[in-house]
């Protein structure tokens, strides 16, 4: 009987843990082969390698992300051979699973919930007498009707087998992110969330994950993500995780974490900010709002006093970086509201900063009494609200606009400077910079095509012109700041017109070079000064600027050496050069 597990992925980076655990509890009985594509491979590609493997039995890992994709390749799989079992298990199927049954016809199973022992059950009925009924956890279909079996009990946690231990992914494990998790449930009841349906939670055997994070490290994976809902629920466990991470990682490793902040104690913040090396550790914290009576709402019990007391220490601790998120459309946080929660989160200034929108989850609470808060939402996948009883369809529109312009602008540190400028000293409050931004972008169609970095910050100029900004030049030499310190290599053309002529450039250079005591730490030839450096007028002197945040106004020339080995440059203002040139 030749079987596979199959998933799509979002893309190919990731990797699906689910289709692993599958392969490794039915083994050493059956032989499953893992098979992985991405949502944006072609439907007939994917079915004809599965074809291919001429496979009895395929089951399917179906999400949100997914799941219009896999019933496609599905129906087309059983056109061509009817005979071959489909399983689809996974979350998305995993709730209203009768309606599923009905509308996909072709499938003749689905795995409800965990699926590992219910997964190899069936593989032994098939292998035996096709007998379904005592198969606790699973629909199926019988006689023209569907059936749906009792729910399985939970397992045990510490008898799983490992999932990483496949010959055939030891080649991918430095090139694509390694999901792990060490416990399954929550502790929460957030309404919004598909995890708040499992009551408790439950442990992986702590020596066998710590044992197969020493592999994964051993065979190259450079990127570990716990998949843990909230990694920090116990403070003791997490202490030991992250104690062992610290004392056993091997160099340019990156472990991921889902915490709740504000349930960290002060203490374990403090141990990581004196023990853990830079870069080890990245954080993910959702914070979806900061409205009290929205998250009351949505049983989501947060004391933002103390996540902000987390969010700030592990700031200025400078090891950590974080990823905050947010959610538009919960219920009573309309749009006034949601400014409010986007400003009380920027902030913090966490180094990412993610704008969702509410998706209302088949099997959620808030699915469940959607009409409760008039919730009107897409009928498919995934599933995104369409307005609700606060918040209009324009009004979510509008928030929209701010999703591409905010990870463009400062999920992705292009101009870190700028921006801070822009929304400390021009605009209101970060939002309104990212709203009226985010709405000259859509209406120029901006998000419609590709940028190159010098694109981002042309795009960004334009707009300040039309706008007629004030401080326009002092914001422009920050861009130019920005632009010109991201470089790795002397950079062949600049975004902005050239500001010095070729005569004014020489003459620069030979002060330089006959007073070499105007630039530090450097010491270049004339050969390396023309071809390594770069040269450009500012109104105010820079590096005064990022100490001390304040703004004098003085000619000033910015000099920067691009050091070709290093390929890290070296910024210098150099404000005496005026007075020797004159």
């Amino acid at each position: 009987m030749k079987v596979i597990t199959a998933t799509l992925n979002a893309k190919y980076i990731h990797t699906n843990l689910a289709i692993r655990y599958l392969k490794a509890y039915a083994e050493p009985h059956y032989d499953v082969e893992l098979a992985e594509y991405t949502i944006k491979d072609p439907i007939m590609n994917i079915v004809t390698d599965l074809i291919q493997k001429k496979p009895d039995v395929i089951g399917f890992s179906c999400y949100i992300w997914n799941i219009e994709e896999t019933i496609k390749v599905i129906k087309m799989i059983k056109k061509i051979n009817p005979s071959i079992k489909i399983l689809a298990g996974g979350p998305e199927v995993s709730y209203d699973v009768k309606d599923w049954m009905s509308k996909v016809k072709e499938f003749d199973f689905i795995v409800i919930g965990e699926g590992e022992e219910t997964f190899k059950q069936l593989l032994e009925a098939f292998d035996g007498e096709n007998q379904f009924d005592e198969i606790p956890g699973i629909a199926f279909r019988k006689d023209g009707d569907i059936m749906i079996n009792h729910q399985r009990n939970k397992l045990d946690l510490r008898e799983l087998p490992s999932p990483f231990r496949f010959q055939e992914d030891l080649p991918h494990l430095s090139k694509r992110v390694t999901y792990i998790e060490t416990s399954r449930g929550c502790p929460f009841s957030c309404q919004f969330c598909l995890s708040s349906i499992e009551v408790g939670v439950r442990y992986f055997d702590r020596e066998k994950v710590k044992e197969d994070i020493r592999y994964l490290m051993a065979n190259g994976s450079k990127t570990i993500k716990f998949v843990d809902r909230t990694f920090n629920i116990s403070r003791s466990y997490a202490m030991e995780m992250f104690r062992f991470l610290i004392d056993e990682h091997v160099p340019g490793t990156v472990f991921q974490f889902e915490i709740t902040a504000d349930i960290m104690r002060p203490e374990v913040i403090q141990f990581l900010n004196e023990e853990a090396p830079p870069g080890l550790f990245r954080f993910e914290i959702g914070v979806q709002s900061t409205n009290d009576y929205t998250n009351e709402l949505v049983m989501r019990k947060q004391n933002f006093e103390k996540l902000a007391r987390t969010v700030t220490m592990v700031k200025e601790g400078g090891k950590i970086a974080q990823h905050l998120d947010l959610i538009a459309g919960l219920p009573e946080e309309d749009y006034d509201s949601f400014r409010k929660t986007f400003n009380d989160v920027f902030a913090f200034r966490p180094e990412e900063l993610q704008l969702g929108f509410l998706k209302m989850l088949r099997g959620t609470g808030l699915r469940l009494r959607a009409e409760d808060h008039q919730y009107i939402y897409s009928d498919s996948p995934p599933y995104e609200i369409l307005g609700n009883s606060v918040l209009s369809f324009d009004e979510i529109i509008r928030i929209k606009q701010v999703e591409d312009v905010l990870e463009k602008y400062w999920n992705d540190h292009r101009m870190d400077y700028t921006i801070e400028y822009l929304i400390s000293e021009v605009f209101p409050t970060p939002f309104d910079f990212f709203q009226e931004f985010g709405t000259y972008w859509e209406e120029r169609g901006w998000s419609k095509i590709g940028h190159q970095l010098e694109d981002l910050f042309k795009r960004l100029n334009e707009f300040l012109l039309d706008r007629q900004t004030k401080k326009l030049e002092t914001i422009t030499d920050l861009m130019k700041f920005d632009y010109l310190s991201k470089q790795r290599y002397k950079p062949r053309k600049s975004w902005w017109e050239p500001t010095l002529s070729k005569k004014d450039r020489s003459k620069f250079y030979q002060a330089i070079l006959n007073n070499p005591s105007l630039i530090k730490g450097v010491n270049l030839d004339e050969k390396d000064l023309y071809k390594h450096t770069l040269i450009e007028p500012l109104t105010f002197d820079i590096e005064q600027y990022i100490e001390q945040k304040t703004i004098e106004y003085e000619p000033t020339l910015l000099f920067i050496y691009y050091n070709p080995k290093s390929e890290k440059p070296v910024i210098q203002s150099i404000k005496d050069i005026y007075s020797v040139l004159n």
